[in-house]
């Protein structure tokens, strides 16, 4: 197999992330169901969570494991320091965007407010964005953003692993992590979107394409860049920028979910979202990847 169809492949894998995009263009969704698609996308990144971790681990642990304490402290500090930035990274990214968004609200001509003896009084009065805009610069289109970059961080990682069976000569491999990254993907969609359909703003299908491309299209790169340079230290940078980004959103849709007050909901997606990790994770392991 090629290495151009080997990148188109992982390619494929990356963008079945929009299969579960068009969940968020459900109109004005029933709060049981807002619940249940922010308790999902909760499971299925809490999943991503452990996973990603484990991954980030594993070279760590191996050289532990060897007594090779040099290389052990180096991948720690690299982890340690992608955590970091991706966790604190993301406070910091959100609230200078609040305040970016607060300050650039725009304000229309003066309209007539009252007649007096002197004339009509006018007073500034704020325009009304179009729904589009307000999905996209509302909190929940923010959180959706955040997600969307956690998860194109940790396909990044899985096109690297892609990109480096296939220049190893693994082909079998480098295909069956291709099937199994796609169908874990697909279940990643909802999870995006899953904020603006809690909230009930729905987004353009220019933004749902934007979210898919900020979260799957890293699969892509990530397949051509591991084709041609292989690092340990970097794969565990990108999983732990990954890991630090996805637990700020679990935080964040953690609170959200909170507000619903439905609990029993809430745990049911839980569950479900937590099983769709495994249950995809699966069939990745089944097929002896």
């Amino acid at each position: 197999m090629s290495a151009t169809e080997i990148a188109l492949l992982g390619a494929i894998a990356g963008f079945t992330i929009f299969l579960g995009l068009p969940v968020g263009r459900l109109r004005s969704p029933a709060p049981r169901l807002r619940a249940l698609l922010n308790a999902c996308a909760v499971g299925v990144l809490m999943f991503l969570l452990w996973d990603v971790l484990a991954h980030a681990w594993e070279p760590i642990d191996g050289a532990l494991g060897e007594q090779d304490y040099g290389a052990a402290v180096a991948d720690g500090l690299v982890m340690a320091a992608g955590l970091g930035a991706g966790l604190l990274g993301l406070v910091y990214f959100d609230r200078w965007v609040a305040r970016r968004g607060n300050a650039a609200r725009p304000v229309a001509a003066p309209e007539p407010v009252a007649v007096r003896a002197g004339g009509p009084a006018t007073a500034p009065r704020p325009l009304d964005p179009a729904p589009e805009a307000v999905a996209r610069r509302s909190p929940a289109g923010r959180l959706a953003i955040m997600i969307a970059a956690g998860i194109g961080l940790h396909n990044f990682a899985e096109g690297l692993a892609i990109g480096n069976s296939a220049a190893s000569g693994e082909i079998a491999l480098a295909v069956l992590l291709i099937v199994g990254f796609g169908l874990h993907n697909a279940t990643e969609g909802f999870g995006i979107v899953a904020p603006l359909a809690a909230a009930g703003a729905r987004p353009s299908w220019g933004f749902l394409a934007a979210l898919g491309l900020i979260g799957g299209g890293p699969t892509f790169l990530g397949t051509l860049v591991g084709q041609r340079f292989t690092d340990a230290a970097v794969s565990i940078a990108f999983l732990a920028l990954a890991a630090g980004s996805i637990l700020y959103v679990v935080i964040e849709l953690l609170a959200v979910g909170r507000k619903t007050g439905l609990k029993e909901i809430t745990t049911w997606g839980l569950l479900i979202g937590l099983l769709a990790g495994f249950l995809t994770d699966a069939i990745v392991t089944a097929g002896g990847a």
